[in-house]
């Protein structure tokens, strides 16, 4: 039963998808509400709850030319996406459905407004087109439809899930189930997902370090702190992230809703793997590890937060990298409760090219909780409980209800005029 459901998670939770999701996921309401309504709209309204917001302010949309903002996303999946791609809605876009976008756009077609009062993902798209209307909301996970109407009758309606990522199911997935599934479980249904998971991530983070992305956080980690095992971990993430907040079009297999995670989750234990020279099997039980604890962390806090999700993926990946080293079960939870009492601070203020900076921090205090773990040395302090699972708990806690006034002020900061 135990493995059955773990299998269930990877493979919802480890799916492709090409560019911030953010950003994305605007794209596929848009595009969805197009579809029903059937024609190309003549007015349309976004409204987007403030974590959205955040996160596309600052990101570049793939396939624009260096666009930004919920209004291109949308306007744009309205003209060039196909839903049935999900998250990878506008891998398609040609030329001259750009240049449709843009004509639209400067017509003003497209109205964007703030939903207030709504916690995490939420997204509505409204359209218009002579005297038909079409609306389409996600609502709790980036693809997740929960209504569509047309001319004002419900085509799709389903329960909204803002508590998706609390379900009782994924808090009782501990740490000792999680490891025992990752060391000694059936992984066959799920080499596939780990497999297309390396892949992708260090496809984009190779661009990363060719091409001239972001601030080139991974580039400047290899040319200032040379070509080690500890620099390649940290550069090949940051890279990878470089790449994707710039738009590049390459997909990534993301990790809780997010490219960011899922490249952080698996790009540094990609790098000590190869360092150590471990075989596929060892390689795909290592990704376990790190992608399931990192949905067991993100799962408490919630998709969209002011808790920085790199924190997450990075404290998967450090205990990754402590297993594929040597390290039993109890070296792995040192490992855990080391990460998060070190960096349980970072706050997201949204998707953008400082997140590759983040990332590197995170990676950085990941590698130093593995190290430290492995001398059989932890923190016992502060938000450290009694067992690793307990620190889970207490991290869930800080950033899901300590956190919201955080949360509140940076979306005040970041939209103030």
């Amino acid at each position: 039963m135990v493995t059955e459901f773990c299998h269930e998670l990877l493979k919802r939770e480890l799916i492709p998808a090409m560019g911030c999701t953010e950003p994305i996921a605007v794209a596929l309401a848009a595009a969805r509400a197009r579809e029903e309504l059937g024609r190309l709209p003549e007015r349309m309204t976004v409204r987007c709850s403030g974590n959205v917001v955040k996160n596309v302010k600052g990101v570049v949309v793939p396939n624009t030319d260096g666009r930004k903002g919920i209004e291109v996303s949308a306007v744009l999946g309205a003209v060039a996406g196909r839903s049935r791609q999900e998250l990878e809605v506008l891998s398609g876009v040609t030329q001259t459905e750009l240049e449709q976008m843009e004509s639209l756009r400067k017509k003003g077609i497209c109205r964007v407004a703030l939903l207030e009062n709504v916690p995490g993902l939420d997204i509505i798209v409204e359209m218009e087109a002579g005297d038909e209307r079409a609306l389409v909301e996600i609502a709790g996970r980036h693809t997740e439809i929960v209504r569509v109407e047309h001319n004002g009758k419900e085509v799709i309606k389903k329960q909204r899930k803002f508590k998706e990522d609390t379900e009782e199911k994924y808090e009782r997935l501990s740490l000792r189930i999680i490891y025992e599934y990752a060391v000694d479980g059936d992984l066959q249904p799920v080499r596939s997902l780990l497999k297309r998971q390396a892949e992708y991530n260090r496809a984009i983070s190779t661009e990363g370090l060719k091409g001239d992305y972001g601030c080139g956080v991974g580039k400047t980690i290899l040319k200032s702190c040379g070509a080690g095992v500890r620099a390649r971990a940290r550069a090949w993430a940051a890279a990878g992230s470089d790449a994707r907040m710039a738009g590049c079009s390459m997909p990534v297999v993301i990790n809780s809703g997010s490219g960011n995670q899922g490249m952080t989750a698996s790009l540094p234990v990609l790098a000590y793997a190869q360092e150590l020279g471990a075989g596929d099997e060892k390689v795909y039980r290592a990704l376990a590890l790190s992608n399931l604890l990192a949905i067991r962390l993100k799962s408490g806090i919630g998709r969209l937060s002011a808790f920085c999700g790199a924190v997450c993926a990075a404290c998967g990946a450090g205990a990754a990298v402590t297993w594929l080293q040597g390290g039993d079960f109890e070296a792995v939870s040192r490992t855990v409760d080391n990460m998060l009492a070190n960096v349980s601070g970072i706050v997201c203020d949204g998707a953008k090219p400082s997140c590759a900076a983040k990332i590197a921090s995170c990676v950085d205090a990941a590698l130093l909780s593995s190290e430290l773990a492995l001398k059989g040395k932890k923190f016992q302090e502060g938000i450290v409980g009694d067992c690793a699972d307990e620190t889970i708990e207490n991290v869930v806690c800080l950033a899901k209800i300590g956190m919201r006034e955080t949360d509140l002020e940076i979306l005040r900061i970041m939209t103030r005029e």
